[in-house]
């Protein structure tokens, strides 16, 4: 049998020991789990960036491995530790929403809360579940502990709305932006499925204040420091441009909203 994998995604980031240390818990329970590294940079607290940062990489993983998330701006309140099946493999996270794209993708999923105080590292403490709680979770999984053990089923799940675009009464599109990446791009929920129409009829993006009206599908096609949209590898509209950062040439956030038209002017009344 190949060594069990553990994921790891936190906003912990590099200079402290909070990554190190749930590490730490595993390898301690579980000597064998191979731990490989998504993220300790996502952005403190953003839970959008997290989930969508997950979604893009759990399926390049093999079947069986157990994906733990850390990004819990309410550690130590009421929300819910909680482990999840789906798409064959195993998420342990808080219930804030970082599991929403994942339970987007998957077409059947379970989600338990993580109840079984006997797999927690003692004593519990209420600012680092990370370590306390989801680390030593996470390495008795990978030791085989079937997740059954671990708690009861839930079927009210916390999902976010921001992975779906919403219609606007004008005929507009309402998103927001997921992500900005280390180069700049703003990674938007406008999945291409959807809005591909961006390749052959005029639109415009709406950042801020700023209008994005050309397409591009490569970096290349675009002069350099001019923005545009592509497609990303993600499956998603990104706004980006040849050379340049992007994000800060329109002053655009994660999280921030934008609007998506088909018409090359925007109405009054969305500027």
């Amino acid at each position: 049998m190949p060594p069990p994998v553990i994921t790891l995604l936190t906003d912990f980031g590099s200079s402290d020991h909070y990554a190190g240390a749930m590490k730490g818990v595993i390898v301690s329970i579980c000597p064998e789990a191979r731990l490989i590294d998504i993220s300790h940079d996502i952005k403190p607290f953003a839970i959008p960036e997290a989930a969508y940062t997950l979604a893009q990489a759990w399926n390049c993983f093999p079947a069986g491995t157990i994906h733990l998330v850390v990004v819990d701006p309410g550690v130590g309140s009421t929300r819910r530790p909680v482990l999840a099946e789906a798409g064959g493999h195993l998420f342990v996270a808080p219930d804030n929403g970082v599991l929403t794209m994942i339970l987007d993708q998957a077409p059947e999923y379970m989600v338990r809360e993580i109840i079984a105080s006997d797999y927690f590292r003692k004593p519990v403490s209420a600012t680092f579940h990370g370590r306390d709680i989801f680390a030593p979770v996470a390495a008795h999984l990978a030791l085989g502990v079937p997740p059954r053990s671990f708690g009861d089923r839930i079927d009210d799940p916390l999902w976010l709305g921001f992975s779906t675009p919403v219609g606007t009464p004008e005929g507009n599109w309402s998103g927001v932006a997921l992500k900005v990446d280390r180069f700049g791009n703003i990674v938007t929920n406008f999945d291409w499925a959807s809005f591909q129409w961006v390749r052959e009829r005029p639109f415009y993006l709406q950042a801020e204040s700023r209008l994005v009206q050309r397409y591009c599908s490569c970096y290349a096609d675009a002069e350099p420091g001019e923005p545009f949209v592509i497609k990303g590898s993600g499956g998603y509209l990104e706004i980006s441009a040849n050379q340049g950062d992007a994000a800060k040439m329109l002053g655009v956030n994660a999280g921030q909203q934008l609007v998506i038209a088909f018409s090359s002017e925007p109405a009054e009344r969305d500027r």
